[in-house]
């Protein structure tokens, strides 16, 4: 046999072996995601942009977690969503996880999004409403929760104002700027949203924001992310994954506010391209303000707010403030 038969029939062995061991060899496997589903409180907006960051730059599922981020079914309670375990974490706020476990609702707060209030009751200018007692004499949109009255209460007693003096009017989740043109003169919105969308109109607001008289109404968080107790009993390397990829998140939205924009206009396509550029450009440095780092929560504040909301008599009963949140799982 030639040399030249004998290199091919070589060659021809070894293609052969290669074949072989290719087909016989254990397929590689990854390991399966693990479901979560993450509720918003609303339709998605800045207070949410962190948890879409993560979700697109692929930071949850290299977590090992595969991440449905889902809005709230209408007539649906959140925080029972939650505590019954259909929802592993959502978004909601300090008061409401206050009624919770008031209620014995087994809430937990793992995270503050946004480190102190920036909400606050939005007028037109030509209302003349700049300081709590010009709200005497005015009308109120209210969405119909006991909050409302004594938040105002506590302003305007501040000030020198009278609540009784404001006429209430049910407006329920009524778009903001009608009804302010037909209906009321004022109403409680987030800054960094509707007051984004009104500089956007050319609409000038005067505000009356809640983090100007913190003598009055104490600071709390919202909005903040939750979880179950039995969630955290049961499974806590889920809610330590979760938030590991959440925060990254929030803290990639605080250096690159305006990326951040796009990616959650990438996931909210319905949004207003403006208003969620100009939010997110305001909102970025308020995720974590003056916090050692993004999402963390102080003792002081949720026992002040427990404590001021159980003496105007709007909790059932007093809650161990303590129990209501958790830093642990944050990164």
């Amino acid at each position: 046999m030639s040399t030249r038969c004998v290199t091919r029939l070589g060659l021809l062995v070894a293609l052969m072996i290669a074949i072989v061991s290719c087909q016989s060899a254990e397929p590689t496997t990854t390991a399966p995601l693990t479901p979560l589903v993450a509720m918003l409180d609303w339709f998605p907006n800045t207070n949410h942009t962190g948890l879409y960051v993560a979700l697109d730059k692929g930071w949850y599922v290299d977590e090992g977690l595969a991440v449905e981020i889902v809005q709230p079914a209408e007539g649906s309670t959140l925080v029972q969503v939650v505590a019954a375990g259909r929802a592993d974490v959502g978004i909601s706020y300090q008061e409401e996880v206050s009624h919770a476990r008031a209620e014995d609702l087994p809430i937990v707060s793992v995270a503050a999004i946004i480190q102190h209030n920036t909400s606050g009751f939005a007028s037109p200018k030509d209302r003349g409403i700049t300081r709590p007692k010009d709200l005497e004499g005015k009308r109120y949109g209210s969405w119909g929760s006991a909050i409302e009255r004594a938040v105002l209460d506590a302003l305007m007693s501040c000030d020198g104002g009278d609540v009784d003096q404001v006429e209430f009017i049910d407006i329920g989740y009524a778009d903001y700027f009608t009804v302010v043109e037909r209906d009321v003169d004022f109403a409680w919105i987030f800054y960094g949203w509707t007051g984004m969308e009104a500089e956007l109109r050319g609409t000038p607001l005067n505000m009356v924001m809640l983090s100007d008289w913190s003598e009055c109404v104490p600071d709390y968080y919202t909005p903040v992310i939750i979880t179950s107790e039995r969630r955290i009993a049961e499974k806590p390397e889920l809610v330590r994954s979760f938030m590991a990829a959440t925060a990254r998140g929030y803290e990639f939205a605080i250096a690159n506010p305006a990326e951040a924009a796009e990616i959650l206009l990438k996931h909210a396509p319905e949004s207003n391209p403006h208003l969620v550029r100009r939010s997110q450009a305001w909102l970025s440095p308020h995720y974590q303000a003056d916090a050692a780092r993004w999402g963390e929560q102080k003792l002081e504040t949720w026992q002040g707010y427990a404590k001021w909301m159980a003496d105007l008599g709007l909790l059932p009963r007093p809650i161990d403030a303590e129990k209501a949140f958790n830093n642990e799982f944050l990164p």
